[in-house]
């Protein structure tokens, strides 16, 4: 929750008195395909039309032939481990900085995580870390690409094909991403995602697993498959879907201008830290990531996670929607996953990660301006506080 005491600490009314942009959006396409659901009564089917047409759009966006919707990202995780034969005895490497859902997903097949560190100045796995991370055990490789980064899945996909492990891409934070000139979610191989209530694509729940391959997507329909579908997205989500898969392009654009702005704005505050995206990529940004590391002494991390929590209170209070990131998997226990290798950055991000909620991203530049500003002026506050403080 917002402190609106702090206002008053930065000097004036908050930035966005009216607290942030609300999501989903007013859209006039998805109030026509809900009244049209209603009128000829196909959004109480079971199957129809509209998963139909969502189905054979994500096949051409991805330009493969299985496509299978279900209740969510988090579950389609999982389907997609039992999918490619992953179950008890089995490793899956993942990073130590994670959505906390895949981790228990490895852990709903039987398998055991194998935590890796992050790549430097981003929020996905580091391809660097693998070859070290692979034993005889290791069966599957998890990929996530988060917070407007993406991780570098040429390099990921060459060592897995060369070790015999096959890829989980998770795209729920990545809708129409770019990867390397390919879309995001058809590098591994099966891809994943999410449409949760304050996703890019969002149908309240529900998510979509892609894959060229007839045996993945047979054995996922034979375990979903128990008298009726068990895990089903339903028409009604189906059916505002479709019209917002349609302008995903459009809006991802969007996004990505205001993302550059923002970062060219915040290029000078050393306390907000951006991350490094490859010319050749194209993210989408679901969350943009940024990492708070405040000027002072404070180099132990509970100190800065302090601070970091100071930060989100001022700015929330300006009105933006900011948060931490995850938690992460470095403090897990031995006895629930393997680590080979040291967890630096993960440990890092998940003690400095800010995490901006992207609705702001489709407003005008006039107020992307006003967003940077808000956070500078919040970072420039909190450190004058600090250096009072070290003073007195």
């Amino acid at each position: 929750m917002s402190d609106r005491s702090l206002p008053a600490f930065l000097g004036g009314p908050p930035a966005f008195p009216d607290g942030p942009p609300l999501w989903p959006p007013e859209d006039e396409q998805v109030l026509r395909a809900l009244q049209a659901a209603y009128a000829d009564r196909s959004w109480g089917r079971y199957d129809g039309q509209h998963s139909s047409r969502l189905v054979e759009q994500l096949r051409q966006m991805h330009g493969v032939e299985h496509v299978l919707l279900c209740s969510s990202g988090t579950i389609a995780v999982e389907l997609a481990l039992r999918g490619l034969k992953i179950g008890p005895g089995d490793d899956v490497i993942l990073a130590a900085y994670d959505f906390a859902g895949n981790f228990r997903a490895v852990e709903a097949v039987g398998a055991r995580p194998v935590l890796v560190d992050l790549a430097d100045n981003s929020w996905t796995l580091d391809a660097e870390s693998l070859q070290s991370a692979i034993s005889s055990q290791t069966k599957a490789i998890i990929v996530s690409h988060l917070h407007g980064t993406l991780a570098k899945m040429p390099q990921i996909v060459e060592l897995a094909r060369a070790a015999g492990l096959v890829v989980v891409e998770d795209a729920c934070q990545a809708p129409g991403a770019i990867v390397f000139g390919r879309i995001a979610g058809n590098w591994g191989d099966v891809g994943i995602h999410s449409f949760g209530g304050s996703k890019l694509l969002t149908a309240g729940r529900g998510g979509a697993i892609v894959t060229a391959s007839a045996a993945v997507a047979q054995r996922i329909r034979v375990y979903s498959q128990r008298g009726n579908e068990s895990f089903p997205l339903s028409e009604l989500q189906a059916a505002v879907l479709a019209p917002q898969l349609a302008r995903l392009n459009e809006r991802n654009r969007q996004r990505a201008a205001a993302a550059q702005r923002l970062r060219a704005r915040l290029a000078g505050t050393p306390e907000l830290v951006t991350s490094f995206q490859g010319a050749e990529d194209s993210p989408a940004y679901y969350k943009l990531g940024l990492f708070y590391r405040p000027s002072c002494d404070a180099v132990e991390q509970d100190i800065a996670a302090q601070r970091r929590a100071r930060f989100i209170a001022a700015a929330q209070a300006e009105g933006i929607a900011i948060d931490e990131g995850f938690r992460g998997f470095a403090g897990r226990s031995a006895s629930r996953c393997r680590v080979p290798g040291s967890l630096t950055r993960a440990r890092q991000a998940a003690k400095a990660t800010l995490l901006l909620h992207h609705p702001v991203l489709l407003a005008s530049e006039e107020t992307i301006d006003r967003l940077a500003s808000a956070l500078i002026n919040v970072a420039s506050a909190l450190a004058d506080e600090t250096a009072r403080l070290a003073a007195s």
